[in-house]
């Protein structure tokens, strides 16, 4: 295999989910409804969030960050996809290609140091409800929001110009739904030895300290939990945290789930329907998990739903 000048415009071919011309239908519809859906659902927590006074508070106010990362995750890749298949053109530029992994990247990390910071809020909340508001300022939660976009942004960055350093092939083809940094690392000719150990130390780093200080967040919230001698009490912090404690279960259990299948199943076709349980399903879950498990967010979206009805 020859290869490839950079200066020379690539062409990569992301052969999407199935070559099955009788499912393609089936999975545009399917991939434009889940798209939808993330997008209204998610777009009703922003709008609850923002038209209900009684939300503007930290926690709520990390929970829009956490919407609008969603929304733009899921963007960045279902949209392609869906006009790869309306088209039949699979084609992908090399820069558009490297664009898609740096942007996904930047919003897996942004979700993982955002789900951290609001582990953060609840311990704080919880075990020091005193000092609360004056820790947990809005200037601090803005500052908490721009170091997480910045070390997130960074972190794409990086993966992205280490890229460019390599050499590739002529023969350039994705067995994926969208590009990924490794999926683009194994199309290179020369050695990329030292991208995988970035890949590794990197996803250690901002995926690893996050989960760490959800833990710690949460070993020292049951300890103070366990302490409080009136049952409703528990209950009412319970079900507070109740609802992060599934989407951080969503977000981390889909993903160690994908980085196992990826090591056991030797089948690109497999791992990139694996793929689609952490870029597409938490999106499309979360507006759900906190709706239906927060009582303060059900009756934020009855008043905007109310009201967008009263105008009609």
């Amino acid at each position: 295999m020859e290869v490839e000048n950079k200066s020379v415009v690539l062409d990569i071919f992301l052969h999407g989910l199935t070559n099955d011309p009788e499912l393609q239908p089936f999975i545009f519809v399917l991939f434009l409804s889940i798209y939808l859906i993330t997008i209204s659902g998610n777009l009703l927590i922003m709008l609850a969030i923002n038209c209900d006074s009684h939300l503007h508070n930290p926690m709520y106010f990390f929970l829009c960050h956490l919407s609008f990362n969603d929304m733009y995750l899921i963007s960045i890749t279902v949209p392609k996809m869906l006009v790869n298949i309306q088209t039949k053109d699979q084609r992908i530029t090399f820069a558009g290609c490297l664009s898609q992994a740096c942007f996904v990247v930047v919003c897996t990390v942004f979700e993982c140091f955002l789900l951290g910071v609001m582990a953060y809020d609840r311990y704080i909340a919880i075990c020091y409800p005193l000092r609360y508001t004056v820790l947990m300022n809005p200037c601090f939660c803005v500052i908490l929001v721009l170091f997480s976009l910045f070390f997130s942004i960074v972190n794409g960055l990086l993966h992205s110009l280490m890229v460019l350093h390599l050499s590739f092939c002529t023969d350039l083809e994705i067995l994926h739904f969208f590009c990924e940094i490794a999926q683009i690392l194994k199309l290179a000719c020369s050695d990329n030895l030292i991208n995988n150990i970035l890949i590794f130390v990197t996803a250690s780093i901002f995926a690893g300290v996050p989960l760490f200080g959800i833990i710690f967040s949460y070993v020292h919230i049951v300890s103070t939990v366990l302490k409080m001698p009136s049952s409703e009490g528990k209950y009412k912090v319970f079900s507070t945290c109740g609802s992060h404690l599934s989407v951080v279960s969503l977000f981390y259990g889909t993903g160690f789930g994908v980085y196992i299948t990826s090591k056991v199943i030797d089948s690109p076709k497999k791992i990139a329907v694996a793929s689609v349980m952490y870029t597409v399903v938490p999106p499309m879950l979360n507006p759900f998990v906190y709706c239906l498990r927060n009582r303060d967010m059900k009756e934020a979206l009855k008043k905007v739903i109310g009201r967008t009805a009263s105008l009609l």
